[in-house]
């Protein structure tokens, strides 16, 4: 059993963590704000309570976190329709160098980050951990600077460094307007579903998927880079299809009403190179 420190534990991909490290028997304490709790049917072994933990300061990080092992960070903000070009996500990367700065003099053995597939260079239909890097937004750079910091500061400290890279998911917990919720709705209701043509390829996995590969982290001690993602390529018209099928409703899909926005890349497909635990 390990004792990690999950921060976001209440987030879209932090909850799915945290259930899978729970499955595996770790004890788990999480980062919440006062006064809030985690969603119906998660719990943790602890909590640190902060009302922003990228504003604390490296002494509070090296009392709360003593005598834990790892730390998962999963925390960010991520406010639908602003994060990708907020300065918020400036003060995430700050606060981020400030926590691991602490967690090191807690003596944390492994640090786990959670980055973006957004941070190679686009488009890709074969995006391994090789492939070249060069970030289009304020957030996809500041995960990537991020990542650059951190490997060569723990590198220097014998801290186990990892950095998982997500790739497009759904599932529980997803923001509505998202695509995935935003076509479930859509056929539900019986109303029509107003797409674009759905060429692009993608890389989608369920985001309980994406919680069970990070925890395996974890166990595994996988360091570097590694991509989140199922490694397979399906366009947004064949997933999209795949969904009306389960209602027996394509009928209901209207392809090519939304236009395609001029930044959207034609291709982002994941390799994987996580290891893998053995059964």
């Amino acid at each position: 059993m390990v004792h990690i420190c999950l921060t976001g534990a209440s987030g879209f991909v932090g909850r799915q963590v945290l259930k899978s490290l729970k499955a595996r028997g770790h004890r788990v304490t999480v980062t919440l704000r006062p006064g809030r709790a985690l969603p119906a049917g998660y719990g943790a072994d602890g909590v640190i309570e902060t009302p922003d933990l990228f504003a604390e300061n490296a002494d509070f990080w090296k009392e709360k976190l003593a005598g834990i092992d790892s730390l998962i960070h999963a925390a960010w903000y991520v406010e639908p329709g602003k994060y990708l070009d907020s300065p918020r996500n400036l003060d995430c990367v700050r606060g981020t160098l400030t926590l691991v700065e602490g967690a090191v003099a807690a003596g944390i053995r492994h640090v786990i980050g959670v980055g973006t597939c957004m941070e190679y260079r686009l488009p890709g239909d074969h995006l391994d951990v090789d492939h070249p890097l060069d970030a289009e937004t304020l957030y996809a750079a500041s995960k990537l600077s991020l990542f650059h910091l951190l490997r060569q500061y723990l590198g220097g400290t014998g801290t186990l460094f990892s950095w998982c890279r997500l790739f497009y998911l759904h599932g529980e917990g997803e923001y509505p307007a998202r695509l995935v919720p935003y076509v479930r709705s859509g056929l539900e209701k019986g109303e029509v579903v107003k797409l674009s043509a759905g060429t692009q390829l993608r890389d989608f996995l369920d985001v309980a998927e994406a919680g069970r590969q990070i925890a395996s982290v974890v166990e595994t001690g996988q360091t570097g880079p590694i991509n989140i993602c199922s490694g397979q390529a399906i366009t947004i018209r064949a997933l999209v299809e795949g969904i009306a099928d389960e209602y027996g409703r394509r009928d209901l899909l209207e392809f090519g009403t939304a236009a395609i926005h001029p930044k959207d890349p034609v291709a982002v497909v994941g390799v994987s190179n996580l290891v893998r635990l053995a059964d």
